[in-house]
């Protein structure tokens, strides 16, 4: 049984089909990535998951359990953790502020859950006093994810993770996106860098249209001609 399985899900705006068909599945212990140009549904698909969205057919289910329509916060308790674009983290609020956020339905494992985040984001802890607004952009996508980790999730949902950082940051954060993995926290990740996102995932899927059109292991889509020329950058006449 997978851990997240999605199944003919059709999310609409108004009359305008976002996702149309769209099939998935994470096993446990996966990084897995969902590439596809602007406007093909990736954020839709994230926000479908974690209960922004609610698809009109289909089912999303969660180690067995359709969760297709229950609420945001009733899939975070089931262990579903989102971490948007853009980071979408509360400026006015220290960085501590922002992690408790994070733990606000499971007060009583605060304090170890926020020694964990501490040990793998250890400018967090330095900068705890600081307004999340004063970070730099790599700390506050660090500050997202640690937020996202403090309601100890099974499944991690990363929407473009180092969108607007430096390379060097980005390198940063795709190592602890694997750190995250070994620790035992499952990842279905939405990243414009295609080539980072494979090398770092056990597979892939390509959305297009709002539909899957392309599924495969990372390496086996690495190779793939139609995704070095249309993610990769890659022309294949030469």
């Amino acid at each position: 049984m997978a851990l997240l399985d999605v199944k003919g899900a059709e999310v609409r705006y108004g009359a305008v089909p976002a996702l149309r068909g769209f099939t998935i599945s994470v096993e446990q212990g996966e990084i897995v990535a969902l590439l596809g140009a602007n406007g093909a549904g990736k954020t839709t698909t994230l926000r479908m998951i974690s209960g922004l969205h609610h698809a009109s057919s289909g089912t999303v289910s969660f180690e067995g359990t359709d969760i297709s329509r229950l609420s945001a916060h009733a899939i975070v308790e089931r262990g579903i953790s989102h971490v948007p674009e853009g980071r979408r983290i509360f400026p006015q609020m220290t960085v501590l502020e922002n992690l408790e956020i994070g733990a606000f339905h499971k007060p009583h494992v605060e304090g170890a859950k926020l020694d964990e985040v501490y040990e793998l984001f250890p400018i967090l802890k330095e900068r705890r006093k600081q307004q999340g607004g004063n970070l730099s952009g790599g700390e506050q996508q660090m500050l997202a994810i640690g937020r996202a980790l403090m309601a100890q999730p099974r499944l991690l949902l990363l929407d473009e993770p180092s969108m607007g950082l430096a390379p060097l940051i980005v390198q940063t954060i795709f190592e602890i996106i694997k750190t995250i993995r070994d620790q035992g926290v499952t990842v279905l990740l939405v990243e414009q860098n295609a080539a980072k996102a494979l090398q770092l995932a056990d597979r892939g899927y390509v959305l297009e249209t709002g539909s899957i059109v392309l599924q495969d292991s990372a390496d086996a889509l690495l190779r793939d001609d139609r995704v070095r020329m249309a993610y990769l950058g890659e022309d294949i006449g030469k």
